[in-house]
C-alpha cells in the first residue's frame, strides 16, 4: 500500500502545488496589471505563465523523484529526461521575461516620442526587434549546450572539441561566409540607422514599406500588397531610396506632353485650383513649368508637395488625372496630335506654289473629272 501511495503523493502533490503557485502568481500579476495601467509589464509577464508552471512542475518532480521510488530501474533515464525538460522550460521562461521587459521599455519610449520624433521611434523599434532575436538565439544556444553537457559522453569529448575549435571556426567561417556577412549587415542596419521598420523605400524599381527586419533578411511590402524578401547585405552594398530618411516631407513631380499651343498660364492656374481642393497637398509649394520640347509636343512639369510619401502619391495621381480631364474638356486642341496634312510651303519666284514632292502644279496630269483650279 505504501509503495502505491508514495508515488501518488509525490506526483499528485507536485501537480497540485504547481497549480496553486501558478494560480497565485497569475492572480498577483492580474492585480498589478489592474493597478498600473500606465505600464504593460505585468500583462506581458502573464504570457510566461505556461513555461513558469512547467518549470515549477519539473523542478518539483526532479527534486522529489527519489522519494517516489517509482521505476527504480529507469531512474537515471527519467532523471535525465526531467533535467532536459527543466533546462528547456527555463530557457523558454527567460525569453518570455526578457521580451516583456524589452517590450515595456519600448512602449514607454514610443508613447513619449511618438508625436515628436516618429522616425526615431521606428529606429528604436528596429533595434529592439533585432536585440530580442539575438537574446533568443543566445539563450537557445546556451540551453542546447547545457543539455548536451548533461550527457557524460559529451563532457568527456569537451576537451577535444575545444582543442579543434580553431580549425572548426575557420572552416565554418569559410562555409558560412554569406550568412555571416548578412548577420553583420543586420547589425549595421539596426544600429547604423540606414533603414528602419516602417520606412518607405524604393529597391530595384519597387516602391514599398519595410515590414520586417531580421539578422539575415528584410521584407518590403509593396503598394499592391506583395512581399519582397531580400538579404540585408543588399542594403549595405547597393544604393536604394529611403523616402522616410530625415523629414517625411516630400516634393513630387507630374509630367504631361501637350501640344505647342497649350495654354501654359491657364494650366498653372488650374493646378492651383486642383491643389486647393486636394487634402493630400500640404500647402507648402507648387509650380508648373515647360521643361522640354520636341518637334511635335512640349513637356510640362508640375511640382507638388506633401507631408509624407503616401500623400505625395495621392497628390500626384489626383493632379495628373484632373489636369488631363480639364484639357480634354476645355482645351482639346492642347492634347498631342499627329499631323497628317501636307506642309504649307512658301511660293516660288515665278509665283507658283510648288507641291511637296517638288513637281510644279502646272505639270501635273489630271484624270477623270478633276480639273485644276483657275
Amino acid at each position: 500500500m505504501e509503495n502505491l501511495l508514495r508515488p501518488l503523493i509525490v506526483v499528485g502533490g507536485s501537480v497540485v502545488l504547481t497549480l496553486v503557485i501558478g494560480w497565485a502568481t497569475d492572480f498577483l500579476l492580474r492585480k498589478a496589471d489592474d493597478r498600473h495601467h500606465d505600464t504593460p509589464l505585468w500583462g506581458l509577464l502573464r504570457r510566461g505563465r505556461i513555461p513558469y508552471q512547467l518549470v515549477l512542475l519539473v523542478a518539483l518532480l526532479r527534486g522529489a523523484y527519489d522519494e517516489a521510488q517509482l521505476l527504480e530501474s529507469r531512474r537515471e533515464g527519467i532523471g535525465q529526461a526531467l533535467t532536459l525538460v527543466l533546462i528547456g522550460s527555463a530557457a523558454w521562461l527567460v525569453i518570455r521575461i526578457a521580451a516583456a521587459i524589452v517590450e515595456t521599455s519600448y512602449s514607454r519610449y514610443a508613447n513619449a516620442r511618438a508625436h515628436r520624433d516618429p522616425a526615431r521611434v521606428r529606429r528604436v523599434r528596429t533595434q529592439v526587434t533585432l536585440i530580442m532575436r539575438v537574446v533568443s538565439a543566445i539563450v537557445g544556444v546556451v540551453a542546447a549546450a547545457s543539455m548536451l553537457l548533461t550527457f557524460p559522453a559529451f563532457r568527456a569529448a569537451g576537451a577535444s572539441l575545444l582543442a579543434s575549435a580553431g580549425i572548426l571556426g575557420i572552416v565554418a567561417g569559410v562555409a558560412a561566409q554569406s550568412t555571416l556577412s548578412n548577420m553583420f549587415a543586420g547589425f549595421q542596419i539596426a544600429f547604423g540607422d540606414m533603414v528602419r521598420i516602417g520606412d518607405t523605400v524604393v529597391v530595384d524599381g519597387e516602391w514599398g514599406t519595410v515590414e520586417e527586419i531580421t539578422l539575415t533578411f528584410l521584407t518590403v511590402r509593396t503598394w499592391d500588397e506583395r512581399r519582397i524578401t531580400m538579404p540585408v547585405s543588399y542594403f549595405t552594398s547597393k544604393p536604394f531610396e529611403n523616402w522616410s530618411r530625415g523629414t517625411p516631407q516630400m516634393t513630387g513631380t507630374v509630367f504631361w506632353h501637350v501640344d505647342h499651343t497649350a495654354p501654359v498660364e491657364a494650366m498653372r492656374e488650374k493646378l492651383r485650383d486642383i491643389l486647393r481642393e486636394c487634402p493630400a497637398w500640404d500647402g507648402r509649394a507648387y509650380d508648373l513649368s515647360v521643361t522640354d520640347t520636341t518637334p511635335n509636343t512640349m513637356q510640362v512639369r508640375a511640382l507638388v508637395t506633401a507631408k509624407d510619401a503616401d500623400d505625395i502619391w495621392t497628390a500626384r495621381v489626383a493632379v495628373r488625372e484632373q489636369m488631363v480631364r480639364w484639357l480634354a474638356e476645355e482645351h482639346p486642341y492642347a492634347l498631342p496630335r499627329v499631323n497628317t496634312a501636307d506642309a504649307i510651303l512658301p511660293p516660288s519666284r515665278n509665283g507658283h506654289r510648288p507641291s511637296p514632292d517638288g513637281v510644279p502644279h502646272q505639270q501635273r496630269r489630271f484624270h477623270g473629272s478633276a480639273r485644276p483650279e483657275r
